[in-house]
């Protein structure tokens, strides 16, 4: 199979990592009992991000569209990304990228971070050293990317053992994706450094690889460097962890964040089991307190893989409340 010929949508599949999902038990009237509209919440200083593949990007809205709405829904920051043929692509150059950041700085909308699905059909720890040869060259471009836009936070994953949802990838044994993923991040760094990006860790846990967060936390701080960090996903180890348990032990090397909603009330192996924000089983008042306490001010970037069919600034506008509550920067009025 040749890579390039997928079709976004299937790309996008290999991102969301599947995920069978437990039926949670208890019906959360005792969530609900605790966290009451009566009560006061806490306020948070994180940011507010969405990733653009909630858009409806870019097959009826424009780049310029989609950074408005973000802007106008409130939202701080946008995450973008790195695909083969859109406006944020190889085909791009320091030109094209200076020119976005330029109309997000006229929107008055901050590029939070950059991420792509790129890392999944050429891994870093492929077999196939082309497809390993193609993920470096690629990441290589990302990196120049990310600094032209004016964002010094670039998603990176670092390798796989298995993907389940690639028939056609040859599994790499844990010590050769180790040995090769490391390998990876120390070509990747110099220019990183150089151009003051930071590649940031993210945890997958569907891929076989950095399954816990002290092998995170080894993984990132062998590298010695301000500019290898993690960028933590809330929703990707919900199918059998919990991201307040990590999120402490991650602590100061957590650069940027995917707040992603999961449910595991249900037995769905597809996109279907990350949801809205709050349409979940996420204890998102554990989460945030988790990340106030070891002083994490970042983006929070909501990362969800289809726009809406119909009125897709729903999904935008509702996600931004969403998080305004969360944040505490709404609070109900009873």
């Amino acid at each position: 199979m040749n890579p390039d010929s997928l079709k976004r949508r299937e790309l996008l599949a290999y991102a969301a990592f599947g995920g069978a999902a437990f039926v949670a038990s208890g019906n959360g009237n005792e969530s609900l009992a605790q966290d009451s509209l009566a009560v006061k919440r806490p306020k948070y200083s994180m940011k507010k991000s969405i990733n653009l593949w909630a858009f409806p990007y870019p097959d009826k809205m424009t780049l310029k569209q989609c950074l408005q709405l973000a802007k106008d829904a409130g939202f701080d920051g946008i995450e973008l990304n790195y695909d083969l043929e859109s406006d944020l692509s190889p085909k791009s150059d320091t030109k094209e990228f200076t020119a976005i950041r330029q109309m997000a700085d006229e929107i008055g909308i901050a590029i939070s971070g950059l991420c792509s699905f790129l890392f999944w059909p050429y891994p870093l720890t492929s077999n196939d050293p082309a497809e390993r040869a193609r993920g470096m060259e690629l990441a290589a471009k990302m990196t120049q990317a990310a600094h032209d836009l004016g964002t010094d936070n670039l998603l990176v994953v670092p390798g796989a053992v298995h993907m389940p949802w690639r028939a056609d990838h040859d599994p790499t044994p844990n010590d050769v994706c180790d040995k090769r993923a490391r390998e990876a991040i120390r070509r990747l760094l110099p220019k990183a450094e150089k151009l003051k990006v930071h590649l940031n860790i993210e945890n997958i846990f569907f891929n076989g690889f950095l399954l816990s967060p002290m092998e995170m936390v080894e993984f990132i701080d062998s590298f010695s460097s301000q500019y290898v960090q993690a960028h933590f996903d809330t929703g990707n180890i919900m199918e059998y962890q919990f991201p307040e348990h990590w999120i402490p032990i991650l602590g100061k090397r957590i650069k940027n964040v995917h707040l992603k909603e999961y449910t595991k009330n249900g037995t769905d192996h597809s996109l279907e089991s990350f949801r809205p924000l709050l349409d979940g089983t996420t204890n998102w008042p554990a989460v945030l307190e988790a990340f106030a306490e070891v002083n994490y001010d970042g983006y929070l970037t909501f990362e969800y893989f289809h726009a809406y069919q119909h009125f897709p600034e729903a999904l935008i506008y509702q996600t931004a409340d969403s998080l305004d509550r969360m944040l505490g920067l709404k609070q109900a009025n009873v």
